[in-house]
C-alpha cells in the first residue's frame, strides 16, 4: 500500500535543509514540506512555553497539508517541545537530537566535543542523552553562540571565526570526535573540516533522520510511488529564502511566504 501524502520538516531558518537533502538523497520518490520559521529565528533566544505555542502553531499549520510524518529539523526545538508536540499528535514525529550515541561509539579516545547552541547546551535534554549514551566518555559541550545566526545570514567571515574559536576548544580538550549538534553546522561542514583539521571525525543527525523516516516509512509500507513538487514554506522573506535554499540544494528553489 502506498501514501503519497508529504513529510512535513520545520525549523527555525536555513538549517533543517540539511535533514532535508539527507532525506531527499536517500528518499528521492517523498513528497516534502519545508517550512522556516524565519520570522521567529532564532529559537534559542525563546523560552519553552514561546516554543511550545511556535512548534504546536506550526505543526498545526502543516498538519493541513495531511502530511504523514512530521520532523522537528531543528535542535532546540526539539530539546524543549518534543515531548509536548508527541502528547497533542498522534501521526509520528521526528525529533533532531545532537548525535551523541554514535560520536561515542566511534570515539577511540573516549573524548568527543558537542558543539552547539546555548539553549540547546543548556538543556537537560542534552544532558540526558549525554548520561544515557556517553556514560563513559569524556564530553566538553561548546556553546557556539553566534555561529547559527551567521550561517543563517551567510556572513561567512564570522562564520570562520566562530568555528576558529571552537577548533580551538576541540584541540585543547583533545576530542577526536565533534558532534554538530545543530542543523545549521552542517551546512558549512567543509568549513568545520578545514579548521578543525585532520583526524577528527565530524558526526551529525541527517543520515540517522533519513533512515529513521525509512524504518517508519517500510514499517507502514507508505512510501510514496507519485512524485509532485515539494513545497518550501518560511514566515518572512521568501526570495531570500529561495536563494538559501537553491544554493544548499544545488537545485532551482521558489518558496512562498506564509503567515502562520
Amino acid at each position: 500500500m502506498h501514501n503519497n501524502q508529504p513529510i512535513g520538516f520545520f525549523d527555525s531558518g536555513v538549517g533543517g535543509l540539511s535533514i532535508l537533502k539527507e532525506v531527499r538523497k536517500m528518499l528521492p520518490l517523498e513528497n516534502t514540506i519545508f517550512l522556516a520559521d524565519q520570522k521567529n529565528f532564532p529559537y534559542g533566544q525563546k523560552t519553552e512555553q514561546q516554543l511550545n505555542s511556535i512548534t504546536k502553531k506550526i505543526s498545526n499549520y502543516l498538519m493541513s497539508y495531511n502530511i504523514k510524518i512530521l520532523v522537528m529539523a531543528c535542535n532546540t526545538a526539539t530539546c524543549y517541545s518534543l515531548n509536548y508536540l508527541r502528547s497533542i499528535f498522534t501521526i509520528p514525529i521526528i525529533g533532531v537530537v545532537p548525535a551523541i550515541k554514535p560520536a561515542a561509539r566511534r570515539s577511540k579516545k573516549d573524548k568527543i566535543a558537542i558543539l552547539a547552541t546555548p539553549a540547546t547546551s543548556d538543556s537537560f535534554y542534552l544532558d540526558n542523552l549525554i548520561k544515557e549514551f556517553a556514560p563513559n566518555t569524556e564530553v566538553l559541550k561548546i556553546s557556539c553562540s553566534g555561529l547559527e545566526e551567521a550561517i543563517e545570514e551567510a556572513d561567512h567571515k564570522k562564520v570562520t571565526d566562530l568555528i576558529k574559536n571552537s577548533a580551538k576548544k576541540v584541540g585543547n580538550f583533545g576530542a577526536d570526535v565533534v558532534v554538530l549538534g545543530c542543523t545549521h553546522y552542517p551546512i558549512v561542514k567543509d568549513k568545520f573540516k578545514e579548521l578543525i583539521g585532520p583526524g577528527i571525525t565530524l558526526v551529525d543527525s541527517a543520515l540517522p533522520i533519513a533512515k529513521r523516516i525509512d524504518v517508519l516509512l517500510n514499517k507502514s509500507n507508505s512510501y510514496c510511488n507519485s512524485k509532485t513538487d515539494d513545497l518550501f514554506l518560511t514566515t518572512a522573506n521568501a526570495p531570500k529564502f529561495s536563494a538559501i535554499c537553491s544554493s544548499i540544494l544545488n537545485v532551482q528553489i521558489l518558496a512562498k511566504e506564509v503567515t502562520i
